[in-house]
């Protein structure tokens, strides 16, 4: 079966459980809380280290939300430092597996405040892991902002989104930078698989 095909298969046995405008508005949303959280910051702290928060994405998943984020905090006026990483437990299955770095961030984190970007929280094991890694380094704080939330009781003890966008169902989803078996992320919506 082409990639072609088996998208098309997959988008016929699966719902649009949120379309491009309901994203935008949360992502607004989540725009506005994030610039009232980090209001305030001065260009430099006391010992000269950078307090613009570091804009992080986790690749590539987050990269639709991220753009689109970033770009309505800086309609508000938050000045971001922008970096990304790629970790992954995936590798283009449907299911999780180990976790695998691929890229970490260059930007040293000692000291500044991290605002990790992420497309979906869903058992929050990378999300975890990730955040460790960035507290490791030195990072004040480490806030997490993810476009979807997968509703269950399985997620990571300790582990939310700071900025949680939209509630998706306990199904495969895919769409707005989640992929089904490496397609659809440029998909303008969340799908999500019937069966």
């Amino acid at each position: 079966m082409s990639q072609a095909h088996e998208l098309a298969v997959a988008l016929a046995n699966a719902d649009v459980v949120h379309d491009r405008p309901a994203i935008e508005r949360v992502i607004a949303t989540m725009a506005v809380a994030i610039c009232n959280d980090y209001a305030g910051d001065v260009p430099a702290t006391h010992d000269g280290a950078c307090s613009r928060p570091v804009f992080l994405t986790v690749m590539h998943g987050a990269l639709p939300f991220a753009g689109q984020l970033a770009l309505e905090l800086g309609a508000r006026g938050l000045d971001l430092e922008f970096d990304y990483l790629h970790a992954t437990r995936y590798r283009g299955a449907t299911s999780g597996g180990e976790l695998a770095w691929k890229h970490r961030p260059a930007t040293p984190l000692r000291g500044r405040r991290v605002l990790l970007v992420d497309d979906i929280v869903d058992e929050g094991h990378t999300l975890a892991a990730v955040r460790e890694w960035c507290l490791g380094e030195g990072a004040r704080e480490v806030r997490i902002a993810a476009l979807a939330v997968k509703r269950h009781d399985r997620c990571v003890p300790g582990l939310c989104a700071d900025y949680a966008g939209l509630d998706v169902p306990d199904r495969y989803v895919f769409g707005y930078g989640m992929d089904y078996h490496e397609q659809g992320r440029n998909l303008p919506a969340i799908y999500a698989l019937k069966d």
